[in-house]
């Protein structure tokens, strides 16, 4: 009776899939079950970041400080230390952050750390549906409502005991084994365990403690091995993210702190540095670009030098509707004048079909466009840009932060997402509209509107944490490095 009700509830609370429950009701019923039945114990928290908890109130937590961005820590290693990140593909934004990391490591201590990154699930999962996650991340990502279904349960208190329960049942063999194998070019195991994903905490933490005491103790609190958390979400965080066994939990923002706090983390276990974000966003701080140094940015990519511009991306995978947004706002820019007044660029990522529509599509004489397939240097196309049209992904925003970009956002994932709205918005620096033409009118407005404009761009900048990447590094190399002067006075 309790599978029913659950349908039930299911069946009267999914208005945004009532089109197609109307016009094909047996063939709607009969996946929303199969889906539920097959995938929601499992997975319901893999791809989740809910916004509970998002008051945007101000705490008095630990920031970045001013120094140099390339400074080492104090602390050395006499020889190699290892550090294995966690993660899974489902989205960029996981081994995005964990690549950054590697690379943190790599300039902050050549030579002395060695970054063993791992997709957890698609490499050691046992069987469907634990190796088949980034699989099905990308169906969820195009029918949010499946997304929505099992983001919301995998948040409940019975959804969290339930995924638990059965990644222990039936991973934690497998998941071992992971973590029991030799890191880098050494023949033991890794010195430190870093998770960049919600679903890497509790069962890693668990094999940590049975590893480290020869299988007597799954405790969290038994083990030796340290380990801390990255979080990669912004402005909302799955519950599965906080989990009070770590040694440190390292959050962006002052919501997913408090978010923290709710699910039992103290405050030394808490650092808030920012998002980890890809190398060529790194800075000692954020400030606006001087005039010489967007026109060289303009002429490496080859934009007009003068024209205001508008950036539109759609993230690596393309998702996102960008081709109805690309036409609205050229035709609304295009309209403009009778000469190039606007310049619009479209970065179509791997959506092949999308660059070939707006390729042949025919646009006013008052906008200048160039569409872009899948680009290597995003860092620099926004920093020649003037204003951003994006899905609301965490990493898409801090990065635009940092350059002092508006941002018109124009979707966003149920649950994962839906927090980053309210994150930029009560800074200052964008707003959320679903309907192109409403993004093509408020673009529009913005780029004709130069003191709107600097004071969406100092907005923008005063929210940006650029040597946020470098400080998580920083704090995770004293980390392993303590662990294996520790490990070796032991000894």
């Amino acid at each position: 009776s309790a599978i029913n009700n659950f349908f039930l509830a299911f069946d009267i609370s999914l208005p945004f899939h009532y089109k197609a429950r109307q016009k094909y009701p047996i063939i709607m019923k009969l996946l929303t079950k199969l889906a539920v039945l097959s995938l929601l114990s499992s997975s319901a928290t893999a791809f989740s970041s809910q916004p509970w908890g998002t008051s945007q109130k101000t705490l008095n937590i630990r920031k970045s400080v001013s120094q140099p961005l390339y400074a080492e820590s104090t602390s050395s290693g006499d020889d190699v230390c290892t550090i294995q990140i966690l993660m899974s593909d489902t989205g960029g934004g996981h081994r995005a952050s964990a690549n950054a990391l590697r690379d943190a490591f790599d300039v902050l201590h050549p030579g002395k750390i060695e970054v063993d990154i791992v997709d957890l699930y698609t490499d050691y999962g046992p069987f469907w549906p634990y190796n088949d996650y980034v699989a099905m991340y990308k169906i969820m990502a195009e029918y949010s409502f499946l997304w929505d279904i099992f983001y919301h349960f995998g948040a409940t208190p019975f959804g969290l005991w339930l995924n638990e329960f059965l990644l222990e049942t039936f991973c934690f063999d497998s998941f071992k084994k992971c973590m029991a194998r030799p890191s880098g070019t050494t023949d033991k195991r890794a010195d430190m365990v870093v998770s960049v994903h919600p679903l890497c905490q509790d069962i890693p933490l668990k094999i940590l403690s049975d590893l480290d005491t020869s299988g007597k103790s799954r405790n969290p609190t038994d083990r030796s091995t340290p380990f801390a958390t990255v979080v990669t979400d912004l402005g909302g965080a799955h519950p599965t993210w906080f989990n009070p066994g770590v040694d440190k939990c390292f959050v962006p923002s002052d919501v997913l702190y408090q978010c923290a706090r709710d699910r039992g983390l103290q405050p030394s276990q808490l650092i808030e540095h920012g998002l980890p974000i890809r190398k060529g966003f790194w800075a000692a701080e954020a400030k606006p670009e001087s005039d010489a140094e967007k026109m060289e940015f303009r002429a490496k990519v080859g934009m007009e030098s003068d024209l205001p511009s508008v950036l539109i991306v759609g993230g690596g995978d393309g998702m996102g509707g960008i081709v109805d947004i690309a036409k609205a706002v050229g035709d609304k820019l295009g309209s403009s004048a009778n000469a190039p007044t606007y310049e619009m660029v479209v970065v179509c990522g791997k959506n092949e079909n999308a660059k070939k529509t707006l390729e042949s599509t025919t646009f006013g004489p008052g906008v200048k466009v160039d569409v872009k397939g899948f680009v290597y240097n995003m860092d620099e196309w926004m920093k020649a840009s003037d204003a951003l049209i994006t899905k609301a992904g965490p990493g898409t925003i801090a990065e635009a932060s940092i350059c002092g970009l508006p941002c018109m956002m124009f979707s966003f994932l149920p649950g994962q997402e839906a927090g980053n709205i309210p994150y930029v918005e009560n800074a200052g620096f964008g707003t959320y509209s679903g309907e192109p033409n409403k993004i093509a009118e408020t673009v529009t407005s913005w780029l004709a509107n130069p003191e709107k404009m600097k004071a969406m761009q100092n907005a923008a900048l005063e929210a940006a944490r650029p040597s946020a990447t470098l400080d998580i590094a920083k704090d995770l190399a004293e980390m392993v490095f303590e662990a294996k002067k520790s490990h070796a006075t032991s000894a």
